[in-house]
């Protein structure tokens, strides 16, 4: 029997890959629900390749026009919120979570309210509200599954393994496009040489998070909820190459380490096919011609941001919500040129010096501290600006 997939976010990235996944598996997958933010043309596209029973825009101006698209189809069309979060609870055995931002973070919950298998790609759903959604995943027997390519890398290390008997998780980071820039060309960087990535094809928002390392100090905080380690069990490793994706280091000291190409195919494969695995078009490693793995500590003067992520995560409570929300305003800043790069940082250390919150017992909560947190941040950097 094929397995039924739905894909939050299928016009992205993470979409388009996984996509790319089933379509050369279509005697094991079977596409039943599909969503995108506002790009009903590329969604209309992807219903009509895969015969999906159900699209959902999020952008209810575009529900109409996505309608007409799919005129003559056996697929049924919805719009906001609460077809997102329909499209989460439908009869999918496996739900792909790559709505970008806190967008997500409602339809996310109901997949796990469900009891669903959820192959975990939006960042901010563990972020913002990671206690909630590993409270619920207990409730309601939900399975979490990283997509994230260090978290995944992790999930594939401890397969077999007990928690006691891990000391450490190493998470591994490529140090951007300004890992050996000087601090010159740092502060006078650009939107277009921050997401330029060495490695990775990603969006421009997580590109610029990358050149932060603040996608990294966002990773440490899911890693916490994911795998249950406080953050003195959590380490940074630079490693440029982006050969090897994460590491877990036991109570034995033997290490472990997941290696792969930097294909996003290669998680998103193992999310698909777990608890077993499936063949990828990815490269294959050839360790002779890559000859070298090298390995540095991060720079925190140089790298703030990730500084400020343990920190949050350490605070506990509201921080992370706060750290991610004044962040995704401050890198918008950056990429419409409006501050410079290095404000993006001290536009987050500002936010979270501020923020006087409880922490959140709602989604409710999380999404009402986002929305000041952001409201905030943006009278900052608009007082940065004049």
């Amino acid at each position: 029997m094929t397995r039924k997939i739905a894909i939050l976010g299928a016009t992205g990235s993470i979409g388009k890959s996984t996509l790319d996944l089933i379509e050369r598996n279509l005697d094991r997958f079977e596409v039943s629900v599909v969503t995108a933010a506002t790009n009903v043309e590329a969604l209309a596209a992807v219903v009509r390749r895969t015969g999906a029973k159900l699209a959902v825009v999020a952008d209810e101006k575009r529900y109409t026009d996505l309608a007409e698209l799919l005129v003559g189809t056996n697929c049924r069309v919805s719009a906001g919120e609460e077809g997102l979060v329909e499209a989460a609870g439908g009869d999918a055995e496996l739900i792909i979570a790559a709505i970008v931002g806190c967008a997500g973070l409602k339809p996310v919950m109901a997949a796990v309210g469900a009891g669903k298998t959820v192959a975990l790609a939006n960042k901010e759903a563990l972020v913002t509200a990671g206690a909630l959604m590993t409270d619920a995943a207990a409730a309601s027997g939900s399975t979490l599954l990283p997509v994230d390519s260090e978290h995944n890398a992790i999930f594939q290390c401890l397969a077999g393994s007990r928690a006691e008997d891990v000391s450490k998780i190493i998470l591994t980071a490529s140090g951007g496009p300004f890992r050996t820039a000087s601090l010159d060309t740092v502060n006078a960087a650009t939107p277009a040489q921050a997401v330029a990535h060495p490695n990775w094809s990603m969006g421009a928002k997580i590109s610029v998070d990358s050149a932060t390392l603040m996608n990294k100090g966002l990773e440490l905080i899911e890693a916490h909820y994911l795998f249950g380690l406080p953050s003195k069990q959590l380490d940074v490793v630079i490693h440029p190459q982006s050969v090897i994706h994460s590491l877990v280091e036991f109570v034995d000291g033997s290490v472990l380490a997941q290696l792969g190409s930097p294909d996003m195919r290669i998680p998103i494969a193992y999310a698909l096919a777990w608890p077993e695995r499936m063949p990828t078009p990815a490269a294959r490693l050839d360790l002779a011609s890559i000859a070298r793995l090298d390995f540095e500590a991060p720079d925190l003067g140089r790298f703030p941001a990730l500084r400020l992520a343990r920190e949050a995560l350490e605070a506990g409570g509201a921080a992370p919500i706060v750290l991610n929300a004044a962040n995704e305003v401050a890198v918008a800043g950056f990429l419409a040129g409006h501050v410079r790069f290095p404000h993006i940082a001290e536009i987050v250390q500002q936010a979270l010096n501020e923020a006087r919150y409880d922490a959140p017992s709602s989604i409710g909560d999380v999404l009402e501290i986002d929305r000041v947190t952001r409201e905030r941040a943006s009278a900052t950097m608009k007082a940065s600006c004049s």
